[in-house]
């Protein structure tokens, strides 16, 4: 089983991010943080490095279900988003697969509730 789902797009690399953020939103996710890779990178390190960003998404619902039924869960949240510049005309966008993220996790009622996540990010994610 896969840990990500992904879609490759046509758009800029500023409006692939801006489309997944408001594809993410219709299904109930906010984004909690917005994570700038290239410019963390040639801050941290000094290197360059391609237009990559981690969008932490949350559905404040779903995360308030899988914290009442597994208590350390929020290790594994939010859910996150990658948007990467792949060529000069491709921009890739990938979610994770909450379904392998949760097969570590000894509890029935997680991957049911990983499932309906799952449903909403592959909406998401296809709508870009």
């Amino acid at each position: 089983m896969n840990y990500y789902f992904e879609k490759d797009t046509n758009y800029p690399f500023g409006k692939a991010v801006e489309r997944i953020t408001e594809e993410l939103k219709k299904e109930g996710f906010g984004v909690l943080a917005k994570i700038d890779m290239q410019n963390t990178l040639k801050e941290k390190l000094g290197v360059d490095f391609r237009n990559y960003t981690i969008l932490e998404a949350c559905n404040p619902p779903f995360a308030y279900k899988a914290l009442q039924a597994e208590s350390n869960i929020g290790i594994m949240l939010p859910c996150n988003v990658v948007v990467q510049q792949t060529s000069e005309n491709t921009t890739k966008v990938a979610v994770v697969n909450p379904v392998s993220a949760m097969q570590g996790v000894d509890n029935a009622e997680m991957g049911d509730i990983a499932k309906q996540i799952q449903a909403k990010l592959k909406v998401a994610l296809e709508s870009v």
